[in-house]
């Protein structure tokens, strides 16, 4: 904003010296200051003026009375330089940016060159900056009809247009759900504005709400009638047909729809300590750094110097200076164990910033790449703690100038220096008046430079010193502190300290402690925080510096004899292993697991939700762990905990730790040549593909199992492989395929209990009738229900009557299926059928009522393929009803679930259920299309049947 006096017109005219609020009461002042405000630095004719003060009815001395009037504005301005005389009129001497409406204009234009740029984000500022500066209608306290009528269309249009483009940049931006209530409310300001209502259709079309969008083409389409009698335009109908047919064009932004979901500020730094002390010029130099234009430092010194603690106080002491967030994660580059997979810290990163799990890609350059977008335009600090090369740290950068990052190292990653544009900071131990400052801190005044010498002015050693001579008296220390902490220390709680490096994830509860040491740890982790040997880092939960671990970890092998060590490893496991197993009899019991070796008591979790946080808090450890049990053994711990975990990762859908977890388990399980165990993995890779739509991966991964299972003669795993398999098939289009591992399925099935080999013969049913082999599916249902006659063998063989036009014996089927009984899912499918029976019955009401009742049972959070169907069949009753605007709704809400939720058939229905619609409407163009589709995408997923009704109507 420009200095000095400052203008405002968009809106009541205001006018600002210093901060204060300059008053002229006349309207002619107004009038005469508009005029030379809206041309600044021009002159503007004298006649000019006259007309805009005095319109047509100007006084007798004109020239005089405006002389006048320009006398008494530079009085009430307090400059007489800002209006200057001409020879033919007056002259506004201002800078354009004081004025709110050349200021508007600027920054419409600054949004419009971002758009330009796609540098989405400058583009939105910009017009939002823009918009904020309207107050009101233009001029609007101004009297004169003149100048009004001369500027303000100009300017009221000009904002129309640039409330249409920076919605447009929402949209791109994927904030469509907080765009609806505004789009509402200009569209009923400006009714006749199409653009508004293109932009509130789309906007309502990604909020899932369908038939709201239609809706609002159908108001604007009367509206214009009405008032104008026109049609919409060529853009709002092909949009409008393009919400008809679901296009994927129209499909929100999928990193940006994230970030409308992500939180304000996420915090997640570590406590800051309470004692601080010293580091006054690194603190300052960082600071100063962070905040400048240096988009990495790196905080480079041995181990002990206090780099962690450096980095996190300083992100603490600069909070306020990125309001968008801060994230904090340990990279374990010099850990004993494996360093932090990139896959995971990625997804936690994600998580933080409000990404669902179900959308974390699995693959590590596309997460990195959706963390980039998400962070662009914010303001966040990142702090990566023990990083151990370059590369461990670049799928992590933000990419973008307004984000900052602290990194901490024992080396000074020249590659960030030379390709990131990084500044290391060295920092190594105290200067002795620092250390003697730290040690009076802790200990109370004394003589403290002997004791800051012998301990290197290290600060982990310092405080570990200070802690073994808090009361102590006149305890001196003649070694190393470390050495004389653990030597001070009871045999108990020196032997859990050995132990505990034994951990392979970033920290561990009291309860995992006492299992890995046989004993009642609680006291002795008391003991060693005492010590300041171990720290605690949450609500129960401990961890301790790498180079304390190390330390542990060569007195432990000095200490303890393989033999222990190797008990105590596989007491851990166990500990994690029955976590996992009690956790999995609260969350998922359906879910068949391999045999467990673990035994004795399970951790103390009492509940569901108890579950899920314990198995969330513990997923790095157990991670760590599986990934330690694969490659330093028990490989059957690694394999018997990736296959536990599985349920909860499917739930959680932490699909990158569900790959890595599969994938250990798979690799030990193949070092070890444990077959049963390989082929698990396998099955388990294989259903993950399945979910990630992976189908070439995930068939690779079924046949791999299939084969195993045969070898090992194990027929039931195999033919639940080959199930599941079937499913892919179907899934990827090969419907021949699937078919065909059916049937041996379920030939491999016929000696199982009744139920397995009738669900096998209900899915045989159910491809044929997606086939359009109507009587294979009547001969399939037919024996399903010979073998078990329950409500489901009822449905679906009444299905297949139906189709067949036996519509009495249909009807049988479908009542008795009604009488006996079923889950939700399974009644509204029972009553879907029903619908359709009486609509090809001709009885429209009748199916009208039994459609909606299913619909009912499904439509809010139940099955929602079977909630499709029941849409595709209410549509058609509509449709035989005549309320073609229902049965569109209906059609293009039925579409959008099915391409959602991957229902092939139901896809295909869907289309030529719109494609008939459209056809009634007299859109002969738009049915046309519409069938075309679905001859496209019948042909493509192998659905005869439905192609051939599609071409019909082609």
């Amino acid at each position: 904003m420009a200095s000095g006096p400052q203008f405002r017109l968009l809106g009541p005219l205001e006018v600002r010296l210093d901060g204060s609020a300059v008053v002229l009461r006349a309207g002619k002042h107004r009038a005469l200051l508009a005029a030379l405000l809206l041309r600044p630095n021009r002159v503007v004719p004298v006649t000019e003026l006259v007309e805009h003060v005095w319109g047509d009815t100007p006084p007798a001395r004109t020239r005089g009375t405006l002389q006048t009037y320009v006398m008494r504005l530079r009085a009430a301005l307090g400059d007489p330089s800002l209006i200057q005389t001409a020879a033919d009129g007056y002259r506004m001497r201002v800078d354009p940016l004081a004025v709110d409406a050349h200021r508007f204009a600027d920054a419409a234009a600054r949004g419009r060159v971002a758009v330009a740029a796609e540098d989405l984000e400058t583009a939105r500022k910009a017009f939002a900056e823009a918009l904020e500066l309207w107050r009101g209608p233009v001029l609007s306290d101004v009297p004169s009809e003149t100048l009004y009528s001369a500027h303000a269309p100009r300017l009221t249009e000009l904002l129309m247009t640039v409330h249409e483009q920076r919605i447009d940049v929402e949209l791109a931006l994927g904030d469509h759900a907080d765009l609806v209530p505004e789009l509402f409310a200009l569209t009923r300001d400006h009714p006749l504005r199409e653009r508004f209502w293109a932009q509130l259709m789309l906007a309502l079309y990604r909020s899932s709400r369908q038939a709201e969008a239609l809706e609002a083409f159908r108001q604007l389409d009367r509206t214009l009638d009405e008032q104008l009698g026109i049609d919409p335009s060529a853009e709002l109908r092909s949009l409008h047909q393009a919400i008809l047919m679901g296009s994927p064009s129209l499909a929100a932004p999928v990193v940006a729809a994230v970030v409308a979901r992500e939180p304000a500020a996420p915090m997640r730094l570590p406590d800051d300590i309470a004692d601080f002390t010293g580091r006054a010029a690194h603190v300052e130099r960082i600071s100063g750094l962070v905040t400048g234009s240096v988009p990495i430092v790196t905080l480079a010194g041995p181990p002990g110097v206090g780099k962690t603690t450096l980095a996190v106080h300083v992100a603490h002491l600069l909070r306020d200076r990125f309001p968008d967030g801060q994230l904090y994660v340990d990279l374990r580059g010099y850990a004993l164990g494996a360093p932090a997979d990139g896959v995971d810290v990625l997804s936690r990163f994600l998580r933080a910033l409000g990404v669902p799990p179900d959308e974390i890609p699995p693959d590590l350059d596309e997460q990195s790449t959706m963390l980039r977008s998400l962070l662009s335009g914010r303001r966040m600090l990142l702090v990566l703690d023990n990083a151990s090369a370059p590369d461990q740290v670049r799928p992590l950068l933000p990419g973008t100038a307004s984000c900052r990052v602290i990194v901490t190292s024992r080396d000074d990653l020249r590659g960030l220096i030379a390709l990131n544009g990084a500044r290391t900071v060295p920092v190594d131990v105290f200067p002795p008046a620092e250390s003697v400052q730290l040690l009076t801190s802790l200990l109370g005044p004394g003589s403290h430079a002997e004791l800051a010498e012998r301990c290197g002015h290290l600060p982990l050693a310092l405080r570990v010193a200070a802690a073994y001579l808090a009361g102590r008296g006149d305890v001196t220390i003649s070694g190393s502190p470390i050495e004389l902490a653990y030597a001070a220390l009871p045999p108990a709680p020196q032997r859990l300290f050995r132990l505990l490096s034994l951990v392979p994830g970033p920290d561990f509860t009291a309860e995992a402690a006492s299992a890995l040491a046989d004993v009642d740890a609680e006291g002795l982790l008391t003991v060693l925080e005492i010590a300041r040997l171990v720290v605690s880092s949450g609500p129960g939960r401990y961890r301790f510096h790498d180079e304390l671990v190390r330390y542990a970890a060569a007195l432990r092998e000095e200490s303890d004899s393989p033999s222990e060590q190797q008990a105590s490893w596989n007491a851990l496991l166990n500990h994690y292993q029955r976590g996992v197993e009690r956790c999995a009899e609260l969350l998922y019991p359906g879910i068949v697991r391999l045999a467990s070796s673990a035994a004795g008591p399970a951790p103390r979790i009492s509940g569901s939700a108890e579950a899920l946080a314990w198995l969330d808090a513990e997923r790095p450890n157990l991670i760590a762990a599986i990934r330690h049990a694969a490659e330093h053994g028990p490989a059957v711990m690694a394999w018997q905990l990736a296959d536990a975990l599985r349920g909860y990762l499917w739930i959680g859908q932490h699909v990158g730790e569900w790959l890595a977890t599969a994938h250990h388990g798979l690799q030990a399980a193949q070092e070890s040549g444990h077959r049963p165990a390989e082929a698990a993995m396998h099955a388990n890779l294989g259903t993950l593909y399945l979910r990630l739509g992976e189908y070439a991966r995930s068939v690779e991964h079924h046949d791999h199992a299939v084969a195993l299972y045969r070898e090992l003669g194990d027929e039931d795993a195999e033919a639940g492989v080959l199930n599941n398999l079937s499913l892919v098939h179907r899934r990827s289009g090969d419907l021949t395929a699937a078919r065909e591992v059916l049937l041996r399925c379920t030939e491999m099935l016929r000696s199982s209990s009744a139920d397995t080999v009738s669900t096998s013969l209900y899915n045989l049913g159910q491809l044929s009738v997606e086939l359009g082999e109507i009587d294979g599916a009547v001969d399939h249902f037919s024996q399903a229900l010979a073998l078990a006659p329950n409500a489901d063998s009822h449905t679906y063989l009444g299905m297949a009557l139906r189709l067949q036009g036996r519509l009495d014996e249909a009807r049988a089927h479908l009542g008795r299926a009604l009488e006996i009984g079923n889950v939700p899912a399974g009644e509204a499918e029972t009553l879907e059928n029903l619908a359709a029976v009486e609509l090809a019955a001709g009885n429209t009401d009748a199916a009208a009522s039994l459609a909606t009742r299913a619909l009912r049972l499904v439509a809010d959070g139940g099955d929602q393929q079977v909630a499709t169907s029941a849409r595709i069949t209410l549509g058609e009753v509509r449709r035989a009803q005549a309320d073609l605007d229902a049965a569109t709704d209906l059609f293009q809400q039925a579409l959008t679930t099915a391409r959602r939720i991957g229902y092939a058939s139901g896809e295909v229905r869907a289309l030529i259920g719109l494609a008939l619609v459209l056809r009634d409407h007299g859109r002969d163009a738009d049915a046309r299309s519409a069938a075309d589709e679905a001859v496209r995408r019948g042909a493509e997923l192998g659905l005869r049947a439905l192609e051939l009704r599609a071409r019909d109507l082609t």
